[in-house]
């Protein structure tokens, strides 16, 4: 909910520098930018096995949304925030902290495990040089949550009635986003499990804050 309980929508692809700074001057007009959450995300099956052109193909894919496109939409901000501080959020997943059961990642996915991994660096280290001006980074890590990304892995794009039946919603997460600002803390991951009561978790010392 922004100005006049309205909001206004624009289409960019984060991967691309143009874009984003269009997109960043746009919303610097509607006020002082307070919020951003990096949740662009993409995903495509990259088996170990695959010939080293498709591997390339998938990395470029993948890494151009999910870790480039981090990385310009924050600093393109971060200009916009250094005066009044707010908070940046990395959506990341929930094996990226302790996993609650072994073999929970999904198969062919390790240029997209290795992205959401990367996060961990931006969060740590954003974290620590922001915060003189009053700019808290923060990680979410969590599980399945039923998005157009997530039906895509099935046929018909229809989740299966086992997963139909545990998936978290978006109003769940959105929860737990704003919980996360409120909080004030800065420089951790905070986990959201499938089946389990989402908290923030007790604060965490410095050493613990993004492996969990």
């Amino acid at each position: 909910v922004l100005k006049n309980k309205a909001f206004h929508g624009l289409v960019a692809d984060v991967s691309e520098v143009d874009q984003v700074e269009a997109v960043v001057r746009e919303a610097n007009k509607l006020g002082v930018i307070k919020v951003v959450v990096n949740n662009a995300g993409t995903w495509r099956r990259t088996p170990v096995e695959s010939s080293w052109e498709q591997a390339i193909s998938d990395w470029d894919y993948i890494m151009d949304t999910n870790l480039k496109g981090v990385l310009m939409l924050s600093r393109a901000s971060i200009a916009h925030m250094k005066a009044a501080g707010g908070d940046i959020i990395n959506v990341s997943s929930y094996y990226v902290l302790p996993a609650k059961s072994a073999g929970t990642n999904p198969p062919d996915t390790d240029l997209y495990n290795a992205s959401k991994w990367a996060l961990n660096g931006f969060t740590d280290a954003w974290a620590k040089y922001l915060d003189e001006y009053g700019i808290r980074v923060n990680g979410m890590c969590m599980g399945a949550v039923d998005t157009p990304m997530l039906r895509g892995l099935y046929s018909d794009n229809k989740l299966p009635d086992e997963m139909a039946a545990v998936v978290m919603n978006a109003d769940d997460i959105s929860q737990q986003l704003i919980e996360i600002i409120d909080s004030g803390r800065t420089g951790e991951n905070f986990g959201a499990w499938v089946g389990e009561q989402i908290s923030l978790g007790d604060r965490l010392p410095l050493h613990r804050r993004i492996t969990g």
